[in-house]
């Protein structure tokens, strides 16, 4: 039996909803690939910003055709799972928000390939102008949170209440700050790394069916508890609006 509660979840797009990292596929595809590995490295080292990785890639592609890129968006897909949880959500009447530290230009793309309408979402922002040159904006950075350019923590404080369950899903780095601000986290990839190395409790996965079986049980829990850290961080975060 499920019991009624108010359940807001959040999920990265590259390489999680997506089977591969679009963004850094792109500038692989189009860039130097040892400068773009390079330049990834320093992120993860924590050598420079999300912001300065996005900036930095964008200037290593140069010019590029807009043919050609909306050519290679096209071979990429999303996770075939993430379209019937999709649905799960919409049925048990879960908030879905789709955080993303990549660009609208490809995610927009991609759900319309995809068949998937409808879906909040918040990304950074490019162009390709008439030149060529990829021009970015960034909406929604917050230099407090440098690893992601698309400040994810402020969307999930901006989209919760205390009497909210939050889920967080993701895989990378720009996850690892804005999943400790929810109750539930599911990792993958570098994100599950981040998570026992800082003794964080989550549920590893594999796709989206494994996620939906969790929360499908976590619905139907009589006693569901909101994990401790994560409800401080929202606290604090409340209080400083």
């Amino acid at each position: 039996m499920m019991i009624k509660r108010t359940i807001k979840l959040f999920v990265d797009f590259d390489g999680t909803i997506t089977l591969e990292d679009v963004g850094e596929a792109i500038f692989r595809k189009f860039g130097n690939v040892e400068k773009v590995n390079s330049i990834v490295e320093d992120l993860l080292n924590d050598k420079i910003s999300s912001r300065q990785c996005w900036n930095e890639l964008c200037d290593s592609v140069g010019v590029i055709k807009k043919n050609e890129l909306d050519e290679f968006i096209d071979l990429l897909d999303v996770d075939p799972t993430f379209i019937s949880f999709v649905k799960f959500c919409k049925e048990n009447e879960i908030e879905l928000f789709v955080l993303s530290d990549g660009f609208d230009y490809y995610i927009d793309r991609i759900f319309n390939k995809a068949g998937i309408t409808g879906l909040k979402y918040y990304s950074n922002k490019f162009i390709v102008d008439e030149k060529g040159i990829l021009k970015t904006e960034y909406p929604y950075f917050d230099a407090s949170s440098p690893t992601s350019a698309n400040c994810k923590k402020n969307h999930i404080i901006n989209h919760s209440g205390e009497d909210d369950y939050t889920i967080y899903i993701g895989d990378g780095n720009s996850d690892k700050d804005a999943s400790q601000y929810c109750d539930f986290i599911f990792a993958k990839n570098g994100l599950a790394r981040f998570c026992s190395m800082e003794k964080i409790s989550f549920y590893p996965f594999t796709n989206f069916i494994d996620i939906q079986k969790k929360v499908a049980e976590l619905l139907t829990k009589k006693n569901l508890r909101k994990r401790h850290q994560a409800e401080l961080k929202r606290k604090s975060a409340y209080l400083a609006e």
